[in-house]
C-alpha cells in the first residue's frame, strides 16, 4: 500500500491547472488534512502508476458512476456530456446509460458542440499552453505522466474534421472539483472513473457536449 504521506505530498506539489488557463484559486487545496480526507489510502493497481481511492462518500451521491435511465436519442456507445448538470453519459442499449459526475469548465470557458475522440492516452504528459505560462511563470514547460500531472491516470483528445480541438476528457488529481465549473474548459473525472470510461470506448467514439440541452454546431 502506497504511504498516505507520500501521496499527499504528491498531490499537493500538483499543478492546479489544465486545459487552457489557469483554475480558479479556491480549488486549490492548502492542508494536508484537506486532501487527505479525500482518499482511503488504499490505491488502484494501474500501469505504470498506481490510482490513489478516492473516498466516494465525500461526493455527491449522484456524481457517482451509476446506470441511469435515459433517452436523449443518441446511438449507444455515443458520449454525452451535460455541461449544465455536470453529468457525462456513456450511452447503453434500451434506454440505458452509465453516468459519470464530471467538472466541467468555469463560465465562458465551455465549449459545446459535436466531436469524435481522436486519440486516447494512458496517464498522459501534459504541457501548459503560452497563455497559462504568461499567467502563471512557475508552472513546468513539460510535465511527465504521472500522479502529480494535471491531466490524471488517462486522457481523450476530441477532435472535429481530423483536428485536434484542444477540448480534453481527463482526470483529475483534484477530487473535490467534481460536481463544480471551475475548470479551464476541459471536462474532468475522478481518475478512477475516467480509467473506466478510456476502456469502454474506442477511438472514433462520437462526443456530443450540451448546454442547456442544445450543441453549438
Amino acid at each position: 500500500m502506497i504511504s498516505r504521506r507520500i501521496l499527499i505530498a504528491a498531490l499537493l506539489g500538483a499543478p492546479v491547472a489544465a486545459c487552457n488557463t489557469v483554475q480558479q484559486a479556491q480549488t486549490a487545496v492548502t492542508a494536508e488534512d484537506d486532501l487527505s480526507g479525500w482518499y482511503t489510502g488504499e490505491v488502484i493497481p494501474d500501469s505504470p502508476h498506481p490510482i490513489p481511492k478516492v473516498d466516494r462518500t465525500r461526493l455527491r451521491p449522484e456524481f457517482n458512476r451509476q446506470v441511469v435511465a435515459y433517452d436523449g436519442g443518441e446511438a449507444p456507445g455515443s458520449i454525452v456530456v451535460d455541461i449544465d448538470r455536470r453529468f457525462l453519459y456513456l450511452v447503453q442499449p434500451e434506454g440505458k446509460a452509465l453516468r459519470y459526475g464530471v467538472g466541467v469548465g468555469r463560465q465562458g470557458f465551455s465549449w459545446r458542440g459535436v466531436a469524435t475522440v481522436g486519440r486516447k492516452s494512458v496517464w498522459p504528459a501534459w504541457s501548459p499552453t503560452t497563455t497559462m505560462v504568461s499567467l502563471n511563470r512557475t508552472l513546468p514547460r513539460f510535465m511527465e505522466g504521472g500522479i502529480g500531472n494535471p491531466l490524471g491516470a488517462r486522457a481523450l483528445y476530441l477532435y472535429q474534421g481530423g483536428r485536434d480541438i484542444l477540448f480534453r476528457i481527463h482526470g483529475t488529481n483534484e477530487p473535490w472539483s467534481i460536481g463544480e465549473a471551475v475548470s479551464s474548459g476541459c471536462v474532468r473525472m475522478l481518475n478512477e472513473d475516467v480509467r473506466d470510461l478510456h476502456d469502454r470506448v474506442p477511438v472514433g467514439t462520437t462526443v456530443y457536449v450540451k448546454r442547456g440541452g442544445r450543441l453549438r454546431t
